[in-house]
């Protein structure tokens, strides 16, 4: 009979959760360094430094940040990634990163070190009851046994790993990839259909999970005691034992992972028959949001379904369609929605969440068009106006056997929305440049954005912070033929914890650009100190770009465009509520290069001389504070 010891135990347990956790799919671990996590965080940087192309581990001190850290990684690759942490307050401050993860629909797994039963409910420092912690805010929770290092106990691990990332990529994560699109003669050159335009985690029912590991003393794992425990049952070592390769799908996930649906998740000929009917009788718009497609290839799947069907696309800057330069592409759709000539449709059909466009909703509530939401699972409609819920994929939508095609009014309909876009376009491309010296002349928000988006490399990725920069971005951001990948954290649309999210996106882009305002640069200032976790986990000067963009306005410029704005001294207190914060020296605090700016011409200067660089990098942009709604008024008709 084979015995063995505690810490063994220990090890054979975690490292067989671990070694089942990449099989599906899981690259990329952040760990929260604390005591009662120790066999978890040991576990992860092993199997790391074992296997560093199964495994990238990242360290964050702060367990806001790691968890938001974590975020990023796991929006930018689709794929789950587990998140490390002690026992007592550390799992609370994953809270607003799980609900982050729960809305935004972006797999996550909680990995919480506990305290053994018997030391529950005793006065035991740093223990607090962690049973499913999160309610109903996680996708599944399991409280596991304290481990045992039996074959019994140790497939139980590995059945606890798999069902965790069942949980977190949700029902449909094996849909197929977009093939490539027809017409690729007409393409550009350097056409990727494969390169990323929007979130991967954000189409399917994915989401966070926890589970929860007691550990009692003594903590530390024995891995050389359990690589002789694994060798004695003909194992290779404690991370390889019984050790069974899967064919894997899309993100890597086990292709076993769930049923397809029906042709790749198509509608059926009844089904589409009944949509062909609304789409004949009513003029359509296809609203798409977050959520809408993932790659060039999807994206122009969709553009060629709406082009048979003449159908405008009001392209949220989240959809990933804005990389689409096609008439039919409305990507001023914000400013047409207010506008009193706007084109009304009486069918609406939605892709992802809502978009990020106020107006576009408003104009909506006012004409309650027939609504067709297209979603694998829910119709996500704090509207409440859906009429017709599509229970599948966008993708699997225009993939489905369509017989028709727009007919004439539908066509007449379209030319309404894409002559309006086109004159709404040139006012977007008036906005001054460069050569003025005023520094009022200058202070234009979408001047520096329109820099920006010109001169981001091709295939980069743009991180969005939310409040001002996202409306920027949606006001300013015109569909131009470059494929870039944007992302944001519109989940809970809040500043907590972006700096971070930006910083874990980044690893999955050889370029990134983080677009923020100075509040939520702010409130996540030590995710700057992942600078040197940036270095750490990409030795030989191979780490990611990470340029952060401060649009500092000192303050919350955003409240001068809501009904709170006032001339009252109350107005400026609590909610301009400037900060006075030297973000430069901030920056050099952490060993990030800086730049502050003034123009336009500066800004160019700047921005390109941090592209490439290696880590974060920072450009600040100094704005005035008051007078935002009248800087934005000339390019929104």
């Amino acid at each position: 009979m084979i015995t063995t010891s505690h810490q063994q135990d220990t090890a054979l347990f975690v490292a067989a959760f671990f070694d089942e956790l990449t099989r599906w799919g899981v690259r990329e671990v952040v760990v929260s360094p604390g005591s009662r996590s120790t066999a978890l965080a040991m576990t992860a940087f092993e199997l790391s430094q074992r296997r560093p192309n199964d495994l990238c581990l990242y360290v964050d001190v702060d367990e806001r940040g790691a968890s938001f850290l974590a975020l990023g990684l796991a929006k930018a690759s689709g794929r789950p990634v587990a998140l490390v942490c002690t026992s007592g307050t550390a799992l609370a401050n994953y809270y607003p990163a799980v609900i982050e993860a729960e809305t935004s629909r972006v797999p996550l797994i909680v990995l919480s070190g506990d305290r053994p039963p018997q030391l529950q409910g005793l006065g035991a420092p740093q223990t607090t009851d962690q049973l499913k912690a999160y309610g109903d805010h996680v996708r599944a929770f399991r409280a596991m046994p304290t481990p045992r290092g039996r074959d019994r106990d140790i497939a139980f691990a590995r059945q606890a790993a798999r069902e965790a990332c069942l949980a977190a990529l949700g029902p449909t994560a094996t849909l197929e990839k977009a093939s490539c699109p027809a017409g690729g003669a007409d393409m550009p050159v350097n056409y990727n259909p494969e390169a990323q335009v929007a979130s991967r985690a954000c189409q399917h029912l994915a989401g966070p999970v926890h589970l929860n590991f007691p550990f009692d003393a003594p903590l530390k794992p024995d891995f050389p005691g359990a690589d002789n425990q694994a060798a004695l049952r003909g194992g290779i070592d404690c991370f390889g034992l019984g050790r069974r390769v899967p064919t894997e799908g899309r993100h890597g996930a086990p292709l076993s992972i769930a049923p397809l649906m029906a042709a790749s998740g198509e509608l059926l000929a009844s089904s589409v028959t009944a949509l062909e009917e609304l789409l004949w009788k009513r003029p359509a718009v296809l609203l798409a949001g977050e959520g809408s497609c993932e790659t060039m290839a999807e994206a122009e799947e969709i553009v060629t379904w709406a082009r048979r069907w003449s159908i405008p696309v009001l392209a949220d800057p989240l959809s990933g369609l804005r990389s689409i330069d096609d008439p039919l592409v409305i990507d001023n759709y914000d400013n047409l929605c207010g506008r009193p000539d706007c084109p009304v449709p009486e069918v609406v059909i939605r892709f992802g969440r809502y978009p990020i466009s106020k107006r576009a909703t408003t104009l909506l509530e006012r004409a309650r068009p027939l609504s067709i939401a297209v979603d694998v699972a829910e119709t996500r409609d704090f509207n409440a106006t859906t009429d017709v819920f599509v229970g599948t994929t966008p993708l699997g939508f225009v993939r489905s056997g369509w017989h028709g095609e727009g007919r004439k009014a539908q066509k007449a309909f379209a030319e309404r929305w894409m002559t309006l876009n086109d004159e709404a376009r040139l006012r977007i491309l008036a906005v001054e440049w460069d050569g003025v010296t005023s520094l009022d002349a200058e202070a234009v928000e979408g001047a520096y954005v329109r820099s920006l988006l010109e001169l981001m490399p091709d295939e980069s990725c743009l991180f969005s912070a939310n409040s001002m920069s996202i409306r920027a971005l949606d006001t300013f951001y015109l569909k131009d033929g470059k494929t870039r990948a944007v992302l944001a954290n519109r989940g809970q649309n809040g500043i907590d914890g972006v700096v971070s999210t930006a910083v874990g996106a980044a690893q999955h882009f050889g370029q990134t650009t983080f677009l923020t305002g100075d509040f939520t640069l702010l409130h996540d200032l030590n995710g700057l100190a992942l600078q040197r976790e940036m270095m750490l986990a990409h030795p030989e000067g191979e780490a990611p770009s990470l340029v952060i963009v401060l649009l500092n306005n000192n303050g919350g410029a955003i409240f001068d465009m809501l009904p709170q704005a006032s001339e009252d001294p109350y107005f400026e207190r609590l909610f301009l509520a400037p900060q006075d914060v030297r973000f430069t020296e901030a920056a050099a605090a952490f060993g990030i290069p800086s730049a502050t700016v003034h123009t336009v011409g500066a800004f160019r200067s700047a921005y390109q001389n941090f592209l490439g660089t290696p880590g974060i990098s920072l450009v600040e942009v100094q704005l005035p504070l008051r007078g935002v709604r009248d800087r934005y008024a000339p390019y929104q008709g």
